[in-house]
């Protein structure tokens, strides 16, 4: 009989709870999808980006559950434009303007659908987009609610650029409470003008070059989320867990598959890590060294006793890959 350890116990309702399923589920999509013009950037990361002069247009997609559109129909559109900003953000980039597609049953529900639209137009005010289009059904069987933003990006922090000896931060503003089961909102209650400023760091620090690798931290938690970083970078990590930042209060799986409203996971040099924590503080924003990236494909995480490996990038995740040049790392 095999005795799990308290961190091994820990790790395994992490990966039952953050949604890991769901992301293998996308290797049944990218496995379909054809190779991308040449220059353009590689399917799999935060947001598309595609080369323009002096850049990249970038543009993020993002579909709410028809559970929270039915139960939450303003929080729903609120959060469906303020992930995507966060895409744009976490790519290097600054949202531009907002579309929606709205299915709704105005016989069942009449005011949902006008809730979802105030959510999105109140998200829309905070972060200063225009909502410029979309798609209307309001006699849908089932409420649904999908938000693409387009932005702009000067230079651009990808999910495919992690290496080996790479430094791995973690930022996150603790500053919330959580508001329905995972989600950690630090956003709903606060100034408009903290949110925006906060959301403009990240094209800053891809512009000043004080980070490489960025990914959103997303429904599948900071580990989960980083999984899709190292695949899409064709590279391991080891996690040291005593390091992550952490709301007071909070046990260690509720905060591992938490899905905070500004949360990211960056890697950079050694020499730039006080550098970009520093850009983090002066907002008062929590941010930390957590781990580093290496060669392989095992995400390990230490909680200072003992070290055990969360996953196995060799069972694959999404499918999103480096090019071929960087697979043989898996081999």
């Amino acid at each position: 009989m095999v005795i799990e350890s308290e961190l091994e116990m820990l790790l395994r309702q992490v990966r039952e709870h953050a949604g890991i399923g769901l992301k293998q589920d996308i290797s049944q999509v990218s496995r379909e999808l054809d190779p991308l013009p040449s220059g353009w950037h590689p399917n799999g990361d935060d947001t598309a980006a595609i080369p323009m002069e002096g850049g990249w247009q970038l543009l993020a997609i993002e579909g709410m559950q028809g559970r929270l559109v039915r139960e939450q129909p303003w929080f729903a559109g609120w959060c469906a434009v303020m992930v995507n900003c966060s895409d744009i953000a976490a790519m290097g980039g600054r949202p531009v303007a907002v579309v929606d597609a709205l299915w709704a049953d105005i016989a069942s529900a009449p005011e949902a659908a006008a809730e979802v639209v105030k959510g999105m137009r109140d998200a829309c005010r905070v972060f200063g987009l225009s909502l410029v289009g979309g798609h209307t059904n309001l006699r849908a069987a089932t409420p649904s609610l999908a938000v693409s933003v387009l932005g702009q990006a000067k230079a651009l922090l990808s999910s495919f650029a992690a290496e080996p000896g790479q430094s791995l931060v973690m930022a996150i503003d603790l500053r919330g409470n959580f508001t329905g089961p995972g989600n950690w909102n630090a956003a709903t209650s606060a100034p408009p003008e903290r949110l925006r400023g906060d959301l403009a760091l990240l094209p800053q620090i891809a512009e000043n070059g004080l980070a490489i690798a960025c990914k959103d931290i997303s429904q599948a938690g900071v580990l989960g989320t980083l999984l899709m970083m190292l695949e899409s970078s064709a590279v391991g990590a080891h996690v040291h867990l005593p390091n992550i930042p952490k709301a007071a209060g909070i046990d260690w799986q509720t905060w591992l598959t938490a899905f905070p409203s500004f949360g990211y996971l960056l890697t950079c040099s050694r020499d730039q890590e006080q550098a970009l924590l520093d850009v983090f503080h002066q907002r008062n924003i929590a941010a930390a060294v957590i781990g580093d990236i290496r060669s392989g494909h095992s995400l390990t995480v230490t909680d200072q006793r003992q070290t055990s490996e969360f996953y196995d990038l060799k069972q694959g995740l999404t499918g999103f890959r480096a090019d071929e040049s960087r697979r043989e790392r898996y081999a």
